[in-house]
């Protein structure tokens, strides 16, 4: 449980990021940020695996860039779910999903380095800390 609720502030903070450095993302507020890191979740959770699996023969063909487009769709479709989360231009379409990746990714290492002691969203990360040697 504890994980899922560090995956979602990890998310939240990251789509702030996404909202300073990317143009094309707008997110209002702190809570909207949070109920979109939820939305992006169910999203990835649930349409994304639908969607690859129709776009694979395209996603072939392209060698895997259409993954890009893909990603896209799923983040402008998370913010259709959320108000004050929106996503305009190809800019913020096919950017915003690649810069919230790669701050999610840093800060889940940055607080894992930290020692939460256990992985986000439950798993382990291989770290340990001194205390549990």
């Amino acid at each position: 449980m504890l994980g899922f609720f560090l995956t979602t502030l990890i998310t939240a903070l990251s789509l702030l990021i996404v909202d300073l450095v990317v143009p094309g993302v707008d997110i209002a507020t702190f809570a909207a940020a949070l109920l979109a890191a939820v939305s992006i979740g169910f999203v990835n959770g649930t349409i994304r695996p639908v969607l690859f699996i129709l776009s694979l023969p395209i996603n072939l063909l392209t060698l895997g860039a259409f993954t890009l487009v893909l990603n896209g769709v799923c983040f402008w479709l998370a913010s259709l779910l959320v108000p004050g989360f929106a996503v305009h231009g190809i800019i913020g379409f096919i950017l915003g999903p690649i810069v919230l990746s790669l701050g999610s990714t840093f800060l889940s290492k940055y607080f894992a380095e930290r020692g939460t002691g256990q992985g986000l969203a439950g798993s382990s990360t291989g770290v340990t800390l001194e205390a549990e040697k």
